[in-house]
This record gives C-alpha cells, sequence and structure tokens, in this order.
C-alpha cells in the first residue's frame, strides 16, 4: 500500500511568511532612516556604549565577512533564497516555520542592498548601523535574524525536533517497543519450560 504524501501546513508557511515579512519590513525601514538621517562613520548612542549606531556600507558578507567577494555572496544567497521557498512545503511545525521565516527575512534583506543599492547591480553595498561591545564588526536587523535563525536551527536539532514538529525519537519508535522489553510472561515461560525438563529427567 502507497504511503499518501503528507499535507502541507497552512500554519507553519503563514507564520513563516508572516516572520520573513517582518523582518524584512524592519530591516529596510531601519536602513532608510539610518541612510537618511545619519552621515557616514556617524557616531550615535543609544544606550551608552552598550548599542551604538554607526552608519557603514559593507561590500561583504554579515559582520563585513569577505569584503571582497560581493558577486559571491549575491549568488549564495539567491541560492540559498530558492532553497528555502522550495523546501517549505516539507514543514508541518510553527517552529521550524519561525526559523526559515527569519532566515528568508534576514537573507531577503540583505539580497535587495546588493541588487539595488550602489555601486552596481548584483555588486552593491550592505547598510550596517549596528555596533555592541560584544562583536567587532557592525551589523544590522537582517544579519541578527538569519543568527537567530540559526541558534534556534540549533535548539530545536539538539531536542531532536524534526520538520513535522515530532521528536525524532518518538517517531522511530515502534508500537511494540516498551512491550518486547518489558514483557514479564517471557522469563516465567523459559523458568516453566527448564522445570518441565527437568520432571521429565
Amino acid at each position: 500500500m502507497e504511503r499518501s504524501p503528507a499535507k502541507v501546513s497552512v500554519r507553519a508557511i503563514v507564520v513563516l511568511a508572516a516572520v520573513a515579512v517582518c523582518i524584512y519590513a524592519a530591516d529596510q525601514v531601519a536602513k532608510a532612516l539610518v541612510v537618511t538621517h545619519l552621515t557616514e562613520d556617524e557616531r550615535v548612542p543609544i544606550l551608552g556604549n552598550l548599542l551604538v549606531f554607526i552608519y557603514t556600507r559593507n561590500p561583504g558578507a554579515a559582520f563585513s565577512i569577505g569584503t571582497n567577494s560581493t558577486w559571491i555572496f549575491t549568488i549564495i544567497a539567491i541560492g540559498v533564497f530558492a532553497f528555502v521557498i522550495w523546501y517549505a512545503r516539507r514543514l508541518r511545525s510553527v517552529a521550524w516555520g519561525v526559523v526559515f521565516g527569519l532566515l528568508l527575512g534576514g537573507l531577503l534583506g540583505n539580497l535587495t542592498d546588493r541588487l539595488l543599492r550602489p555601486p552596481a547591480f548584483g555588486q552593491g553595498e550592505v547598510v550596517d548601523f549596528i555596533k555592541i561591545p560584544l562583536l567587532p564588526a557592525i551589523f544590522n536587523l537582517a544579519d541578527s535574524a538569519i543568527v537567530a535563525a540559526m541558534a534556534l536551527f540549533l535548539i530545536l536539532t539538539l531536542r531532536g525536533i524534526g520538520l513535522d514538529g515530532r521528536r525524532t525519537v518518538e517517531a522511530h519508535e515502534g508500537p511494540d517497543a516498551s512491550t518486547h522489553s518489558d514483557d514479564p510472561t517471557r522469563p516465567e515461560e523459559h523458568t516453566h519450560s527448564e522445570e518441565h525438563d527437568g520432571g521429565d529427567a
């Protein structure tokens, strides 16, 4: 008998889309405000030295990695974006919907900069502006969303929660998993058999 394909979880897809749209909108609005109201390299303390806004343009990846490989990161971002869209149909879990939504929103935020901002299409410089003492690099909201997605991904993976929302151990346990190990009749049957053999001797 052939197993029917699992239905797409509309709820998980809606959560993914909602999270992605919120992250993307927040990232683009924040970048527009920074570009409009700050001059490049201007330092604006928000919470003293704990949170500082510094407007910079980054041709590399998240946290200013690979500043001379803009085209490579643009292609990678497009590939990951396509993968997320294709893989989303497998989601059955709201938690995993949040993971993919954070990842998708962050990717789209930075990808928009690479495609539409100067100096050229596909080589645009990403707007970064967040500086905290824990990190030497300056980043943006899209970077934060991607990091949050990776953190939540690790948590769900370590807990063994699959894309369907079920724990991996539970999914692989058979219906008779506990009966074989805890069946009290088996040792008794073995004992009775030995006693019977001894009486015939």
